[in-house]
C-alpha cells in the first residue's frame, strides 16, 4: 500500500565514504539524527547482520523517544537495511502509542538506505521507510527524515576539508 512507505533522495556534496560514515558512526550519527530541534544524545550502532541499533531523540521540551533496530543486511558503502521499531532506553520493542503514536502499527518498519557516487565528489542516498500505519504517519516520518537530512548536509558538507 503506497501509505506505508516513504521514498526520500538526497544528493549530498560529499564523498560517498563520508556520507556512509555519517550514517554509521555513532558520534556522526548525533550530530544529525533528529528533526530540527531535536538532538540525539544516545546512539548506539553495531554495525553487522544481526547488530543492533538504539537511537535517543529528545525533542525540545526534553521528552525521549527510543528507537531500535536490527541490521538485516549490510554492503559496506552501498546499502544498509535494518529494521525499526519504537524502544524502551533498553532497546526492547514498547508500543508507539507509548510515544503518542496513533495507528495499528506493525512490530517493526523496515529502514533501508542506498549510498551512489553522484558525479565529482557527490553522494545520492536513497532512503526507503517501509510499514507506516497510513498516510499521516507516513508524512511525518518523511518531514522528520527530511530536517534530518538537512542537518546531515549540513554536518557531512561542514567536514569537507580543502585540497590543496
Amino acid at each position: 500500500m503506497a501509505d506505508e512507505e516513504l521514498i526520500i533522495r538526497r544528493i549530498f556534496d560529499a564523498p560517498r565514504e563520508e556520507v556512509w560514515r555519517a550514517w554509521t558512526d555513532p558520534e556522526t550519527v548525533k550530530c544529525w539524527f533528529g528533526p530540527e530541534g531535536y538532538t540525539t544524545p544516545v546512539v548506539q550502532i553495531d554495525l553487522r547482520e544481526g547488530g543492533m541499533s538504539l537511537y535517543d531523540m529528545r525533542s525540545p521540551d526534553g521528552k525521549d523517544i527510543w528507537s531500535g533496530g536490527e541490521f538485516i543486511e549490510i554492503i559496506p558503502l552501498e546499502r544498509i537495511v535494518v529494521t525499526d521499531y519504537f524502544s524502551d532506553s533498553e532497546g526492547n520493542p514498547v508500543s508507539p502509542s507509548e510515544y503518542g503514536m496513533t495507528g495499528e502499527w506493525p512490530d517493526q518498519l523496515l529502514v533501508t538506505a542506498t549510498f551512489e557516487d553522484y558525479g565529482q565528489g557527490k553522494t545520492k542516498l536513497i532512503l526507503r521507510h517501509m510499514g507506516f500505519p497510513d498516510e499521516e504517519n507516513r508524512d511525518g516520518a518523511c518531514e522528520g527524515w527530511s530536517e534530518s537530512l538537512d542537518k546531515m548536509a549540513r554536518c557531512v558538507e561542514s567536514q569537507m576539508m580543502p585540497m590543496g
